[in-house]
């Protein structure tokens, strides 16, 4: 009986086979005379068979290599920051244009890249933006100015808009058991969580053995591997719907975001109540009001308002925002700190993060595995109370400080950014169908880029104007707010609390 029943399912998988490949024919006509017959066509689409095991885990290591890559430039700036400012000529305002140009652009354009990848194909929006960012890498380690440097950066901030959501969309399409996709997402959160905070490690011993222009000569080499083995390894794969692009929304999106992040940067330095600032306050108030309009009415919006009614959504993005405010607050001031106001090399600043970077890589698997088995409730929780000590004990910090105390701070921090990681990506991209993964992550990287450019501004807002000895305790109410982010992750591990 089993082996008839085997012949028959077969056989009629083999003519469903041979029918999906035929040509549309014209139904049978039950109609005469001059009135035509109906024609139905049917657009179908090869499946994408399941990939083996090793074919999976080899995506999820190309994948997670470009992602090295976006999250390592985002934070191999930073300690080469007075290093940049010494060969150019400008000073931490101008420092800060060159790290929030990429963050900004990046920010902006994640979820407009998301809808590209799902709509032309995921591989081929990868590869084109490895390709953009490793050409605008080129230009920055070559320019002879600030300025340029300023615009290639936001270059650069358009190749990796490309990479970071598509490529999370190449994982999530490649494991489709739900354990073994939470147990990616906790790989994918290490290498992220490994790269932002070996970014300061490697950038110092760079600057230290090769000057400044190094930070953007070393992505040369990882953008042609990861080309190669994208090409190699890396299946095409399309979102099952696509939608239109809301080019409107994307602009207006872009002005909100820049208007805000360059009122932060611009008001230490030229007033909060200057001409200049009150217009920027406008021109963000106008673009939020005309991007929430539009919004709500266009039918296929570049952020669907109705997302954000669901608070499991919600939580996500904004513990997405808190982390990246910390984190990079903490980067930055430790980089200032050090460099300024106690004056020790970029190598030795770096290293200083290393405890951070241990701390990010052990956790975030760990978080992924608890993710997997009990939901992002617990991993949240041990983040927010990590990142909240690690502020705490720099809150009185001082010209002596003890190194023991920064490195133990460093390492608090990093083991709450480990543990955050993993279920602030896994609450997002379950928040939407499947389908549309290249917009969830896209929506939740774009958090994490605002959050980035917020930090840089805030951290760089507070210190802009002290000199080296007064610079440790100007930085002191930045870890008040790195510490108010960690109590963020704790109300949002509250909301979470309902997910099963």
């Amino acid at each position: 009986m089993s082996t008839r029943f085997g012949v028959r399912w077969f056989a009629v998988s083999a003519k469903m086979l041979v029918v999906g490949r035929r040509p549309a024919r014209a139904l049978p006509s039950r109609y005469s005379g001059s009135e035509r017959p109906i024609v139905t066509t049917t657009t179908t689409y090869p499946v994408q068979p399941l990939l083996s095991a090793r074919r999976r885990w080899t995506v999820l290591a190309v994948c997670c290599l470009s992602m090295f890559l976006v999250g390592m430039d985002t934070t191999i700036v930073n300690v080469g920051l007075p290093a940049i400012g010494r060969g150019l000529s400008v000073g931490i305002h101008g420092l800060e244009w060159t790290v929030d140009a990429y963050t900004i652009v990046l920010a902006s354009l994640l979820i407009s890249s998301g809808a590209l990848a799902d709509r032309f194909g995921r591989r081929r929006v990868f590869q084109s933006g490895l390709m953009v960012f490793g050409a605008a890498s080129m230009v920055c380690a070559v320019t002879p100015s600030v300025g340029a440097l300023i615009a290639a950066r936001a270059v650069q901030g358009v190749g990796a808009s490309m990479l970071s959501p598509v490529a999370l969309a190449i994982v999530v399409d490649a494991m489709p058991d739900p354990r073994e996709r939470a147990q990616a997402i906790g790989v994918w959160a290490s290498v992220f969580g490994l790269s932002m905070a070996v970014g300061p490690v490697t950038g110092g011993a760079l600057v230290a053995g090769f000057g400044w222009r190094s930070l953007f000569w070393i992505n040369a080499p990882v953008v042609v591997i990861a080309l190669v083995l994208s090409a190699v390894f890396v299946p095409e794969s399309r979102g099952s719907r696509t939608r239109r692009l809301d080019v409107l929304g994307q602009l207006l999106l872009t002005v909100v975001i820049g208007a805000c992040v360059g009122v932060l940067i611009e008001g230490p330095r030229i007033g909060w109540a200057s001409p200049a600032v009150l217009a920027g306050y406008g021109v963000a108030a106008m673009a939020t009001v005309g991007f929430l309009s539009v919004e709500s009415r266009h039918p296929e919006p570049l952020m669907d308002p109705g997302l954000f009614r669901n608070p499991l959504f919600n939580s996500a993005v904004l513990g997405a925002v808190a982390v990246f405010v910390a984190l990079n607050v903490t980067l930055l001031l430790n980089t200032l700190y050090l460099q300024h106001a106690r004056g020790v090399t970029p190598l030795a600043a770096g290293v200083a993060t290393l405890p951070m970077a241990v701390g990010a890589t052990v956790c975030a698997p760990w978080s992924g595995r608890l993710v997997g088995r009990t939901g992002p409730r617990p991993p949240l929780v041990l983040a927010g109370g990590f990142i909240i000590a690690g502020a705490l004990c720099l809150v009185g910090i001082d010209r002596h400080t003890s190194v023991a105390l920064l490195l133990f701070a460093y390492l608090l921090i990093g083991i709450g950014f480990g543990f955050a990681n993993a279920p602030i990506t896994n609450t997002a991209v379950s928040g939407l169908p499947p389908a549309r993964a290249g917009v969830a992550g896209a929506i939740t990287s774009t958090a994490r880029q605002l959050g980035a450019a917020l930090g840089i501004a805030l951290a760089g807002g507070l210190v802009a104007h002290a000199d080296p000895a007064g610079l440790a305790q100007a930085s002191r109410p930045g870890w008040l707010l790195v510490a108010s982010c960690g109590l963020l992750l704790l109300l949002t591990a509250h909301a979470s609390r309902s997910r099963k």
